[in-house]
This record gives C-alpha cells, sequence and structure tokens, in this order.
C-alpha cells in the first residue's frame, strides 16, 4: 500500500531503528492483545508480510523448514487458517514476501526472488487461502530475472506490481496494472520507470504519496553488484503513476537515464552511499525531504537531509558523526548505519531518527530551516516494553518486526508483527549454523 504519514510514521522509524531492546519512555502504545501465528525461520533477516483487509487478516512468511506460507484469520478470532505455498527459502535475504487484495477479494503474494523467474500466486476465489494457485507469468516478457517485488494501490484503487528485471548493476524497474474484469496484467506503461543502459541500475524508494497526493521518488544509481558503487541521489515525482516529472514540473520521457533524471547530489561511487538508507519524508510545509548519507570532507560518515525549495534543492548536513561506515561487497549487508525520514512530530516540529554503531540509536529535533540536528526529541510512539524485549537467549538474535501494509477499522488500533533471526550474512550460510525456530506472533497496540 501507498504509505501514509503523521504520527504513524514515527512508530515505522522506531521499528526501522531497533536490533534490540532499546531503552524507552513510557509507552504511547499498550499491549491489547497478542496473538501467535506459528513457529518461523529464524536462520538469517528476511522479510515477512501483514494485510489487514476489513475484517480479515493475512499474513505470509516462511516456516520452520523455509516454506512459504500464507495464514488467515478473522480479527475476532485466535485460530489461523494456513495455506503453503510450493516456494522455498534459501539463504537470500533479499527474498522478502509481500501481498495485496485486489478489488474482487483476491489475493495476490510475490516473494523469493532474487534475480530468478517470476514467483506469483494469486486466489482463485476471493479471500480464500485455500484456493492459490501460481501463475507462471503475468504480461510474458521481462520476467526470467526478477527481484524486489511490491504491490501498490494507484489513484483510482487499481492494483500495481513493481518488480526490477536483471540484476544489480543492469537492471530495469517495470510497473504492471491488474485488471479484475479479465485477470489479466498488462503493464501500466511500456518503457521501465529506469534504464541504467546496460552500464548501471536504479535502486529506489517509493513512490510515497505526500500530503498533496503527489507521489514521490528518490533513487541512487549503482554500477556493479558492489554496493560501494552506488552514486548519484536522484528524484522525480508524478500525480497518476504514469506521467512523470522533475521536482519543478518538467515533464521527462520514459524510461529515465542517469543523464535524464533530476540528480539531488551526485555522490560518486565510493562516496559512502549505500541503496536502502534513502528515505522520504516532508516538512510541516508539505515540501519533500530526501535523507541518505555519505562521507564528509574528513571522510566521515553523515546523514543529510536535502528539501526541494523555492529556489531548487538544498541539501544540509544533520549529525556531527566521528564516525565512519566503510561499506562494500556483494549480497545482503549487514547495516551499521540507518536513518528515518524526517517527520512532523506530534507538536509540530520536525523530527527524525538516526543510528549508528558507535553511538547507537536516537530521536533528535531538526531545525526548520537548516535541518540540522539540534537536540533530542520526545519519542512519544514507543511500542509496549513487551513486545520490545528479546526472547531468545543466543547470541546475535535480533527482534523483527513487520507493519501492516493495510490498516484497523478502529482508528486508535494498529497491528504489527513480530519475531526473532539472526541478521543477514551477504546471503550466505551462518558460520554457526541455524538457531531454532522462533515464534511469529501478532500484536495488536492500542493509543492511550
Amino acid at each position: 500500500m501507498i504509505r501514509r504519514f503523521g504520527g504513524w510514521v514515527l512508530l515505522l522509524s522506531f521499528l526501522l531503528l531497533c536490533t534490540g531492546t532499546p531503552e524507552a519512555p513510557a509507552a504511547e502504545w499498550q499491549l491489547e492483545r497478542t496473538v501467535d501465528v506459528a513457529p518461523v525461520w529464524a536462520g538469517h533477516r528476511v522479510g515477512f508480510c501483514l494485510l489487514t483487509h476489513g475484517r480479515r487478516q493475512f499474513v505470509a512468511f516462511y516456516d520452520a523448514d523455509r516454506n512459504m506460507t500464507i495464514g488467515s484469520r478473522t480479527i475476532d478470532s485466535d485460530r489461523w487458517q494456513f495455506a503453503r505455498l510450493p516456494s522455498k527459502l534459501g539463504w537470500d535475504s533479499h527474498n522478502y514476501v509481500t501481498m495485496a487484495v485486489d478489488s474482487q477479494g483476491h489475493i495476490h503474494v510475490s516473494g523469493n526472488m532474487h534475480c530468478v523467474p517470476l514467483t506469483y500466486f494469486r486466489t482463485t476465489r476471493p479471500y480464500d487461502i485455500t484456493s492459490f494457485e501460481r501463475i507462471p507469468n503475468m504480461v510474458g516478457r521481462n520476467e526470467q530475472r526478477c527481484t524486489y517485488p511490491r504491490f501498490l494501490h494507484g489513484t483510482a484503487d487499481e492494483l500495481i506490481f513493481v518488480y526490477r528485471d536483471g540484476g544489480s548493476g543492469n537492471g530495469s524497474r517495470y510497473f504492471n496494472v491488474y485488471r479484475p474484469e479479465t485477470g489479466s496484467w498488462e503493464r501500466l506503461f511500456e518503457e521501465p520507470l529506469f534504464s541504467g543502459q546496460g552500464k548501471m541500475n536504479a535502486y529506489f524508494i517509493g513512490p510515497v504519496r505526500g500530503p498533496n497526493g503527489m507521489f514521490h521518488v528518490c533513487w541512487v544509481w549503482r554500477d556493479t553488484p558492489d554496493c560501494a558503487t552506488n552514486h548519484h541521489l536522484s528524484y522525480v515525482r508524478s500525480r497518476d503513476l504514469i506521467h512523470w516529472e522533475t521536482s519543478g514540473g518538467e515533464s521527462l520521457e520514459l524510461p529515465i537515464t542517469l543523464e535524464t533524471g533530476e540528480v539531488i547530489d551526485p555522490v560518486p561511487p565510493g562516496g559512502g552511499m549505500i541503496n536502502g538508507n534513502t528515505k522520504l519524508g516532508f516538512d510541516a510545509q508539505g515540501r519533500v525531504i530526501v535523507s541518505y548519507h555519505k562521507f564528509d570532507a574528513a571522510g566521515n560518515t553523515q546523514i543529510y537531509n536535502a528539501r526541494r525549495e523555492a529556489d531548487g534543492w538544498q541539501i544540509h548536513q544533520a549529525t556531527d558523526w566521528d564516525y565512519r561506515w566503510d561499506f562494500q561487497g556483494r549480497g545482503s549487508m549487514r547495516f551499521q548505519v540507518s536513518l528515518g525520514p524526517v517527520a512532523v512530530g506530534p507538536d509540530g516540529t520536525l523530527i527524525q531518527s538516526f543510528r549508528n554503531a558507535k553511538d547507537g540509536s536516537s530521536t533528535r529535533r531538526l531545525d526548520p530551516r537548516t535541518l540540522k540536528a539540534t537536540g533530542p526529541a520526545d519519542a512519544p510512539e514507543q511500542l509496549p516494553r513487551a513486545i520490545t524485549r528479546g526472547e531468545s537467549a543466543r547470541p546475535n538474535m535480533a527482534f523483527r518486526t513487520a507493519s501492516d501494509l493495510g490498516q484497523s477499522e478502529e482508528a486508535a488500533v494498529r497491528y504489527l508483527l513480530r519475531w526473532q533471526s539472526f541478521p543477514s550474512n551477504q546471503d550466505r550460510p551462518h558460520p554457526d549454523g541455524a538457531p531454532p525456530a522462533s515464534t511469529l506472533r501478532l500484536h495488536e497496540i492500542r493509543r492511550r
């Protein structure tokens, strides 16, 4: 689903930055109910999925034997129904699983893909997880080396599927749209959104729908499978996900290339910027802010916030860290730095969450003019300690969460999944072997 901004983004930022049991003030959320789902794979970090749809909930995960599994329940029940799908997880942390429900109630699932043929399932009966069937292709082309599946809904609530075809350093992003009247997919637009012209590929964040309804996307280019080769932070926006333009309103022809795209910051390869650590946020006036990190003049890693102002993009250094994350290599990395998007706090001030391996996590207040971190900020969206404390005594186990791709019918109620696992290990088995299965739990929390 398209992200919503407001108070919930603070909770999402907290979830993204936590890797263990945080020190937190009194929680603004109370734990209403916990429903155990199933034992799940804990051998490495890989993403699971939660989707609340009306009075139904669906979860997608890998079970203790690594089988892709779908669970369903009604909100008022603690009993789950499960369906195992014919797809088995290896050691790759890219291979998360995601899902969506279309306008006719059919469930769509995709995942367990990293440069492999499309893996996609759809139910033949509305809301019935026992009726999944494997669909071998969507449009029948550019579907042999798929990665990064994502479902989202367009301006008319149409179901859209986004994925990469190709590999790191040489891939293209395609957008498909589902036609429920025919049960078929077609291209939303024929060309890929980005093209590296065989020399690079774009790693993007979004589309994120901003306060004025505009969709925003930021991305970095990457030349090779080595994550150190990320470069050129860039931006594009759209009102309908079909027609795309620069931040100044200039129309762009597709596919967007390095030469035709709008560059926010021409960070060079080896400049300390990595895909996955770019964020889209907004200030109190609704202006878009792109957050990322790179090396400063002294060679330290710093967080930067780029805001689209009247005279173009203005780049502001947010941190003054005496710390350098010198990453390189291929496969899924253990991030030593993470950051949340800039958000408007409960009192109207701008806040942002940071973490580095040396100094730990913090939520900071930002100067509204310079976007520089000026001091600690209240973090009222903390989770109940019953959720954030660890359960396993085994070293390196960390808790993982998945926020709800749907939403509760009650405004004060939220749902999230929680489990524990080892971290990623550049998509290779851990030398210590796999830990026992973790228990996947669904938490219902209510604002106090």
